[in-house]
């Protein structure tokens, strides 16, 4: 195991991981997208972005196009490299305002973490399409890890912590039981060549019905690109 230092709340910080990552020529065979905030203050990232559409959202994006080309060069037909990004049962709740994405004219904590991960979910899904147009050997999944208990309730009301703690043994699963679906996702032959599906519990299920809509993921990845300075490529394709 080598640790490589990456703020996925900066795009500099993202683009010097990918830089440095780069010169040791290895390749990249899984990239699981797992960084995120939740239900955190109004506040912004270094770049000025909403911090959880910026960190949750936008760093994965950006990082995930910065290493396209070396998942590519490591996929086979044989051996697909794989893309895993982790969302939340919460995007079934989530509304996407391409108007207002960084939440600046009314701010609530819940909406902002819920948009951030419908629009994880968007984004694996055009990705994936983008992938398969390519005739790539790489797939996209996305994955519910479910409730997990972590330090990502830090910022809920202090009896929501309460209750947390009182009852995290019967209804929240341990760390080591919340990244089962990445890890199924990661390595399990079953998944081999698949891509754009939504996992929970190591099993293929329906995402919100808002996310399979095309015309929704084709902006957001449009308006995405503007975002974070990268070229929209995918534009040319259908």
């Amino acid at each position: 195991v080598e640790f490589l230092y990456c703020d996925l709340a900066s795009m500099k910080s993202i683009r010097q991981f990918v830089q440095r990552f780069r010169t040791k020529n290895c390749s990249l065979h899984v990239l699981v997208n797992n960084a995120g905030v939740m239900l955190v203050p109004e506040r912004k990232t270094e770049d000025g972005f909403e911090e959880h559409f910026g960190l949750n959202y936008l760093g994965h994006f950006l990082l995930t196009n910065l290493l396209l080309d070396m998942l590519k060069q490591s996929g086979t037909h044989s051996h697909n490299a794989r893309i895993i990004t982790v969302s939340s049962a919460t995007h079934y709740v989530g509304k996407l305002h391409l108007n207002d994405l960084q939440s600046r004219c009314s701010y609530s904590p819940h909406g902002a973490y819920a948009q951030s991960k419908l629009a994880l979910v968007l984004f694996t899904y055009r990705l994936q399409h983008l992938l398969t147009a390519n005739g790539s050997h790489v797939t996209a999944n996305v994955v519910d890890p479910g409730v997990v208990n972590t330090d990502l309730y830090k910022h809920v009301f202090w009896v929501v912590k309460v209750a947390k703690w009182m009852t995290a043994w019967l209804f929240f699963k341990t760390p080591e039981e919340g990244a089962s679906t990445t890890i199924y996702a990661a390595v399990s032959p079953e998944m081999e060549g698949a891509g754009g599906c939504y996992l929970y519990n190591e099993e293929r299920t329906k995402s919100a019905d808002i996310a399979y809509d095309e015309e929704l993921q084709r902006r957001l990845w449009t308006e995405s690109c503007k975002m974070v300075g990268i070229s929209d490529e995918a534009s040319r394709l259908p």
